[in-house]
């Protein structure tokens, strides 16, 4: 931990993981705010199911690429810093959506917003680790802030489309104003770590998990990977499926559904504080494979009723996948390791999310929404039920390494 004096200028550690917290919360609100716009941006610029999974999927490959080489920056250049790079270019990102007008700049600004989470992504988690009491916590906010962000931002932008003025302009507006407050906030944060040698060194791209936590990592990936699908699904296609299958027009709805399966997950995962994450992770899995079946249902027959209920079951496996993963997560390395863990957890994480989610983008636009969604839905299903297998029969191990 840092020797860093205390300081009238410096947050005490309670009020600065709740500046941590909030920060996470709003940065994955800003990531899910393009996913109702997503249907205006697309009446408006004329461009196909492939495109729109193209500017969602650069937003993730951009951010791969940041945790790649960017995951482990704060182990040895300090917490504080580097959170503040990301919050940075996150508002260079809200600019670049406050003038775009054309594919072209929703591209760019998907890239620069890439980056700036996937840099944010590897930091926080470990800010959160180090700042808080207890190991328990961070594993908590961990898995609820990233959901709540996501329902949130989803749910704001899908009512600010559809009650507000300036649809495509009023969220980047109001998500600007809250960056700079988060900016001046985080700043006020206390450095957790000490700086080391090896900044440069530390830039290679890479993929690592410290080796003491190897085997607790390995027991998380099936219901990681499962569960993170999901979303991908949800995040690129599902306002389009609620259009299209359903004859929704509304874009509230459209937000709504992304909201249904993250804050229901979010809410899920502050509920099961206090259980031991490893043995969650079956349920998770039974639970998320059961949604999907039941919304794959309602999208077959036409039922938005249907869906509903199925997103609400798929929700609730999806949060007690994120508390079981991350709530695991917190125990498993050492201060100067948890940069590198969680940017490699949130690198599978988001190939899940998002190489389904652009292959499906193309078979939309070749066979249609239906069909693709149907089969995406299938396979999720199947991805379910060897998570829950697996579960079962491989239970995750206890902490490899002390809290500290």
């Amino acid at each position: 931990m840092s020797t860093v004096p205390p300081s009238r200028l410096r947050l005490s550690p309670s009020a600065a993981f709740a500046v941590v917290a909030a920060t996470f919360v709003w940065f994955l609100a800003a990531s899910s705010a393009p996913s109702p716009l997503y249907v205006v941006y697309q009446d408006r610029f004329a461009f196909t199911e492939f495109t729109l999974t193209v500017v969602f999927a650069v937003y993730v490959l951009a951010l791969i690429a940041a945790l790649l080489v960017a995951g482990a920056l704060s182990d040895h250049l300090g917490r504080r810093p580097v959170l503040l790079a990301a919050i940075a270019l996150e508002l260079v990102s809200v600019a670049l959506f406050l003038v775009a007008d054309g594919v072209g700049w929703l591209i760019a600004a998907r890239v620069v917003q890439g980056v700036a989470t996937g840099v944010a992504t590897a930091t926080l988690p470990a800010t959160l680790v180090d700042l808080a009491p207890r190991p328990a916590r961070a594993g908590l906010v961990n898995g609820t802030a990233p959901l709540a962000g996501l329902g949130l931002g989803s749910l704001a932008a899908g009512a600010l489309v559809e009650f507000g003025p300036a649809p495509t302009r009023l969220v980047w507006a109001l998500l600007a104003a809250g960056l700079l407050v988060v900016l001046l906030l985080v700043a006020l944060v206390p450095e957790t770590v000490d700086r080391r040698a090896g900044v440069w060194r530390s830039l290679r791209p890479r993929v690592g998990i410290p080796p003491r936590a190897r085997a607790g990592f390995a027991g998380l990936v099936p219901i990681l990977v499962a569960s993170w699908a999901v979303a991908g699904l949800y995040l690129s296609l599902g306002p389009s499926v609620v259009v299209q299958l359903f004859g929704v027009g509304d874009h509230l709805v459209g937000g709504l559904v992304v909201a249904a399966l993250c804050l229901t997950g979010a809410l899920t995962a502050f509920l099961l504080r206090g259980r031991t994450p490893g043995r969650v992770l079956a349920p998770a899995a039974a639970l998320l494979g059961t949604g999907i079946l039941v919304t794959l249902a309602g999208a077959a027959s036409g039922v938005l009723a249907v869906a509903a209920v199925g997103t609400l079951v798929a929700g609730t496996g999806f949060g007690a996948a994120a508390f079981a993963t991350f709530g695991t997560l917190a125990t498993l390395a050492a201060p100067h390791e948890r940069g590198e863990l969680f940017a490699a957890t949130y690198t599978l994480a988001y190939l899940s999310f998002s190489v389904p989610a652009l292959v499906a983008g193309t078979a939309a636009t070749m066979v249609g929404l239906r069909p693709t969604a149907l089969v995406y839905g299938g396979l999720v299903v199947v991805l379910a039920l060897v998570a829950t297998v697996l579960g079962r029969r491989s239970p995750v191990p206890g902490p490899v390494c002390p809290a500290t």
